[in-house]
């Protein structure tokens, strides 16, 4: 048995390796493309872009073993690498391929690493020759996991074309500790599932023998047994190819499937009911539309400066939540209120024939230190008139409209029993005309007509006004 020899210093890297051989491979054009393109949607799935594991697959003719697997200085390792003929060192090696447009997005994954991982044989040969008919394979990983289920992926799809059909060959691994294992692993691991838990989840009266006979359909051998408390179960053996199964949730998935999704009756199960907040939302949302708004959808995300700087205001530093690494300056925060998404809509839509009337129903989210994750949500509703007019009296009459439909009253200032309204100085606002809407004595919602400064800074010629309140406070 051919062995693999661990060195300690691999455990700053990639601590983990598996190993395989499969011999007397016959490829042509199709099947070796095939091994090639496998290796590729492993590497971008579940090997997550190489992170967890990279799989290499080498021409055990032209190697001796038993095989080292070290982790070495850049400047220590030369080798000629695959595709050219000039011998390079690691970091030299690393320079060369960043201009390769399929190698470059790798790079970044050891690229500043102190050392770097490498394979040798007993001749001190760098594996990097690609396969011909006797192959060896191994996988180098931070996971052990998935570098078994890549192993096993790809063994147990290409053993198909060895000489002895579905034969593989195994690997001894020792670390640097002494501690030895064997690979692939391909036992199977079997799975007791009650009958009952599938068909109640599927929503199918099923026989035991009906469930086996789907499953064996799945590919999954299964035998239909009796649990100590006398019930009907199915006793399921996974094989090494379906790493995907790991709960009875997977196992009623496979016989949903050889069933038939279409087969299934539909039914609404009598405890699912929508969230009181959600309901509250549908409702709103149809109230303002009748009103002759259209609704809008914008990005939970936007930039700093929309959120503070073009709305005219400060930022205290206790309320937004911040980006660490945004993709681009347009999603550097979470939009601390509806407002910065409202008015970049009209404003790339200032050509539309005016009125503009408008409204949104979403989520905004603000730091909260009394939340284990330091945030929260809060639903809000927002709304916005732009025409010839500022429309300051529609938009009166919308927040009046939403408090009649919720059935609370308009009284008099300092009443806690409904609603009323009193001035306001909100910076995004024209002094002198907004007011802030106090629900059962408390702060809910601002409205009023937006500041000329920013309408100018979302380049709107038209002058605006604008209703924003919190939903939840009705709940």
């Amino acid at each position: 048995m051919l062995r693999m020899h661990v060195r300690a210093e691999t455990s700053q890297i990639r601590p983990y390796i598996v190993c395989a051989v499969l011999r007397g491979i016959t490829f042509d054009e199709a099947s070796y493309n095939s091994f090639i393109d496998l290796q590729d949607k492993l590497h971008q799935n579940i090997c997550r872009r190489r992170t967890l594991v990279a799989v290499g697959t080498h021409d055990l003719d032209t190697l001796e073993g038993p095989f080292t697997y070290e982790a070495l200085p850049p400047p220590s390792i030369n080798f000629v690498p695959l595709k050219q003929v000039k011998n390079f060192r690691a970091d030299e090696l690393m320079e060369f391929y960043k201009s390769d447009l399929k190698l470059k997005k790798f790079l970044h994954i050891i690229e500043n690493s102190p050392v770097f991982p490498v394979l040798y044989d007993s001749r001190r040969t760098v594996l990097s020759l690609p396969p011909t008919k006797n192959v060896f394979i191994e996988c180098t990983a931070t996971d052990l996991r998935k570098a078994n289920i890549v192993l096993n992926t790809l063994v147990t799809a290409f053993s198909t074309y060895c000489e002895r059909k579905f034969e593989v060959e195994p690997v001894e691994v020792i670390y640097a500790d002494g501690k030895s294992y064997i690979c692939p692993d391909l036992s199977i691991y079997r799975m007791d599932v009650p009958v009952s838990y599938i068909t109640d989840s599927i929503g199918v009266s099923l026989e035991a023998e009906e469930v086996t006979s789907l499953l064996q359909r799945m590919q999954l051998s299964a035998e239909e047994s009796v649990s100590p408390d006398g019930k009907s179960k199915i006793t399921v053996s996974i094989p090494p190819t379906r790493s995907d199964v790991l709960h009875p949730c997977d196992v009623m998935e496979d016989v949903a499937i050889a069933y038939g999704y279409n087969n299934i009756p539909k039914r609404k199960p009598a405890s699912l009911k929508p969230l009181p907040l959600n309901q509250l939302s549908d409702l709103i949302r149809l109230e303002i539309a009748t009103n002759g708004f259209t609704e809008v959808l914008t990005w939970i995300l936007c930039s700093y400066k929309e959120n503070f700087d073009m709305l005219n205001r400060k930022d205290d530093k206790s309320t937004a939540v911040i980006i660490g690494n945004p993709r681009s300056a347009d999603f550097e925060v979470v939009r601390t209120s509806l407002m910065p998404g409202i008015l970049k809509t009209v404003g790339q839509n200032k050509d539309h024939p005016k009125p503009i009337k408008i409204f949104e129903v979403g989520d905004v989210t603000l730091l909260d230190d009394s939340k284990d994750v330091g945030a929260t949500n809060r639903r809000q509703l927002a709304a916005l008139y732009c025409g010839t007019n500022s429309g300051f009296e529609l938009i009166h009459g919308l927040v009046d409209r939403i408090m009649e439909v919720i059935g609370t009253p308009f009284v008099t200032v300092g009443d806690d029993s409904g609603y009323y309204i009193q001035l306001s100085d909100e910076p995004e606002f024209l002094p002198g005309r907004q007011a802030s809407i106090i629900y059962k004595g408390k702060h809910f919602g601002n409205f009023g007509i937006v500041h000329p400064e920013v309408l100018n800074n979302f380049d709107i010629p038209d002058p605006c006004s604008f209703v924003e309140l919190n939903i939840e406070s009705f709940l």
